[in-house]
C-alpha cells in the first residue's frame, strides 16, 4: 500500500501495490492550504488508513483480483454492517433445494440399505463419500421409514388399548365370582333387597330415585357409596341396580352384605323384567340373528382397513365405536324406563363410569319445561376437545337419510347422568322411533352412525331435551388427560367416558384418586381379590 501527496498538494492519492486501481483520492480545491487543515487531513487519514489496511488483506486472502470499490468494501464486511447478503450463500441456498425438489420426486430404490440412525448416516456420508444427491435421497428414505414404523407402532398401541378396554381386569373378574361364591353359600348373601317392609318405596315417587344398569360390580359400589355420601338426605336415596343373569347373584351379595342405610337398594336381572321380551326388544332379535353385529363388534378391526389412508385418531373412534358394550342389552335399557318402571314418574338416570360429589336432590325441583331428558349438551364449554360435540361427530352425513332429517350443525347431548320425566314420555313416541332407526341402520350395514346407543336416542329425543347447567355432569375423565382438576372438583358428577377407565390400567393416573376414594379397601373381598394394586 502507498501514500502519494502531489508537490503541488492539491491531491493525495492511496494505491495498492499489487496493480490495484486507486483505491481513494482526495482533491484538495485550494491552491494553498493552511497546516491546520493538513493536520486535520493527517488525522482523518490515521482513522480510514487500518480499515484499508484490512480491506486490502481480506481481498488478497480471498483471491479477488480487482477489487477495489466501496461496494465491494461493504459486501467483504458482512450483510449485518451495510445489508448485503453473500451471493455465495444464496447460491448454495438454491442449490440445496433444487437437490431436495429433484429427490422428492425421485424413486427410492428397491433394496436400498438404510442406516439405522443419525451417526450412522454421517458415517456412511464419510466413508462411502455420498455427494449432496445422494445424501438427500438416504435422508429422505430414512425419514419415510421412521414415518412408517411410527404410524404402525400408533395403531398397534390403539389395538392393544381397545383390547384392554374391553377386557375384564383379573380383580374385577375375581370380585364377581368370590361374590357368586358367597350367594351359594351364605343366606346373609341372598336376604331380600330391600327387606319387605320397605318394598312399597320402590314405586313412591316421594323418595328420589336413581337407575343404573351394569355388570360391574365395583363400579355400581362406588355410584352408589359417592352418591349415599354426597347427599344431605341419604334417607331419601332409592338405587334400583339393574344386572344380567351372570352377575345377578355377585351383584345381589355385595348390597347385601355391603349396605348403605339409610339409603335403599334393589337389585334385579334383565330376566326379572317380564316386559324384556323379544317383542318389546327388537335388539335382542338383532344381536341373536345378524351374524354381520357379531362380527362387526367381535371381529377383527383391523382386516378390511385401509390404514395408509387412514389417520390416527379416525381409528381410534372406530374401535371405540366398536366396542361389544354396544350390543348389550345393558346398554339399551334406559330407552326402556317408562315400561320398566310403569308407577315412577321421575327417575335420574347414571352410568357406571361416575363419581357423585354433590348432592343431587336439587335434579328434582328442575323445571323440565314439558320435556322428557335433562341433559348436559357437550357443544359448548371450556374444553374444546370435550365440549365440541355436535351431530355431524355421530353422523354419517353421507348417508342420504342422515342428511334428510338431521342437522349436522345441531348441538348434541350426553348420557351418563341425565334425569328423564317418565310421566311425560309415556306420552311420546320415543321408543318407536329409536326403534326406527335402529333397523335404518341395521338395513345400511352399521353405515348411518359411529357410536352405539347414543346416536339413535339424539334422533328419538329430537325435540324432548331440556339443557341443564354443565356444571351438573363434567365428562372426559377418561380421555382427556389434560382435565382441569380444580373443574373436576367442583363438579357434581364426574364421568369417565372414553377408554381410560378408572378401575383399568390404562386409567389416568391423576384422575383415578376422585374414583378410588370411593373404594372401601378394607372389605375383605376386595382385598383378597387384590383390586387396583
Amino acid at each position: 500500500m502507498q501514500l502519494h501527496i502531489s508537490p503541488s498538494m492539491r491531491s493525495i492519492t492511496i494505491s495498492s501495490s499489487n496493480e490495484f486501481i486507486d483505491l481513494m483520492k482526495i482533491k484538495v480545491a485550494a491552491r494553498h492550504i493552511s497546516y491546520r487543515t493538513l493536520f486535520h487531513t493527517i488525522l482523518i487519514l490515521a482513522f480510514l488508513l487500518p480499515f484499508v489496511f484490512i480491506l486490502t488483506a481480506v481481498v488478497t486472502l480471498e483471491g479477488v483480483n480487482k477489487c477495489s470499490s466501496f461496494d465491494c468494501f461493504g459486501r467483504r464486511l458482512g450483510p449485518r454492517l451495510l445489508g448485503r447478503v453473500d451471493d455465495s450463500e444464496q447460491r448454495l441456498v438454491r442449490d440445496f433445494y433444487k437437490i431436495l425438489n429433484e429427490v422428492s420426486t425421485q424413486e427410492i430404490p428397491d433394496g436400498l440399505k438404510l442406516p439405522d440412525s443419525f451417526s450412522q448416516l454421517v458415517s456412511d456420508m464419510k466413508n462411502n463419500h455420498y455427494d449432496a444427491k445422494t445424501f438427500a435421497l438416504v435422508l429422505r428414505a430414512m425419514v419415510e421409514k421412521f414415518e412408517r414404523d411410527l404410524r404402525e407402532s400408533k395403531f398397534a398401541e390403539l389395538m392393544n388399548k381397545h383390547f384392554a378396554a374391553s377386557s375384564i381386569p383379573k380383580g374385577i373378574h375375581c370380585l364377581s365370582l368370590r361374590l357368586t361364591d358367597e350367594y351359594s353359600s351364605n343366606a346373609h348373601a341372598r336376604r331380600q333387597l330391600p327387606s319387605p317392609e320397605l318394598l312399597p318405596v320402590l314405586s313412591d315417587n316421594a323418595y328420589h330415585h336413581f337407575v343404573l344398569a351394569t355388570d360391574n360390580i365395583l363400579a355400581a359400589s362406588v355410584v352408589v357409596s359417592s352418591a349415599v355420601q354426597s347427599s344431605s338426605k341419604p334417607e331419601k336415596i332409592v338405587f334400583h341396580v339393574i344386572t344380567d343373569k351372570k352377575t345377578y347373584a355377585g351383584m345381589h351379595s355385595w348390597f347385601a352384605l355391603n349396605s348403605v342405610a339409610p339409603a335403599i337398594v334393589e337389585v334385579k336381572s334383565v330376566h326379572q323384567f317380564d316386559w324384556l321380551t323379544r317383542e318389546n326388544v327388537p335388539v335382542l332379535e338383532a344381536v341373536e340373528n345378524h351374524n354381520s353385529i357379531r362380527d362387526y363388534y367381535h371381529g377383527n378391526h383391523i382386516a378390511g382397513a385401509n390404514l395408509s389412508e387412514t389417520t390416527p385418531r379416525t381409528f381410534a373412534s372406530k374401535l371405540q365405536s366398536r366396542s361389544p358394550k354396544y350390543i348389550s342389552l345393558l346398554n339399551h335399557l334406559r330407552i326402556y324406563l317408562p315400561e320398566l318402571f310403569p308407577n315412577l314418574d321421575k327417575v335420574v338416570f347414571l352410568d357406571d363410569d361416575i363419581v357423585i360429589q354433590k348432592d343431587l336432590s336439587p335434579l328434582w325441583d328442575i323445571d323440565l319445561n314439558g320435556k322428557v331428558n335433562g341433559a348436559v349438551e357437550t357443544c359448548r364449554g371450556e374444553d374444546v376437545w370435550v365440549m365440541s360435540k355436535r351431530l355431524r361427530n355421530y353422523f354419517n352425513f353421507s348417508h342420504p337419510l342422515i342428511a334428510k332429517h338431521l342437522d349436522p350443525e345441531e348441538c348434541a347431548w350426553a348420557y351418563g347422568m341425565n334425569i328423564f320425566d317418565l310421566r311425560t314420555w309415556r306420552k311420546t313416541n320415543i321408543r318407536e322411533t329409536y326403534h326406527s332407526w335402529l333397523k335404518e341402520n341395521l338395513k345400511s350395514n352399521l353405515t348411518m352412525w359411529k357410536l352405539g346407543t347414543l346416536p339413535p336416542a339424539l334422533i328419538a329425543f329430537k325435540g324432548h331435551v331440556q339443557p341443564i347447567d354443565s356444571s351438573w355432569h363434567m365428562l372426559g375423565l377418561g380421555y382427556q388427560s389434560k382435565t382441569n382438576l380444580e373443574n373436576a372438583k367442583k363438579a357434581a358428577v364426574i364421568h369417565y367416558n372414553g377408554q381410560s377407565k378408572p378401575w383399568l390400567e390404562i386409567g389416568f393416573e391423576h384422575l383415578r384418586p376422585f374414583w378410588t376414594k370411593h373404594v372401601n379397601y378394607s372389605n375383605d373381598f376386595i382385598k383378597n381379590c387384590h383390586i387396583l394394586e
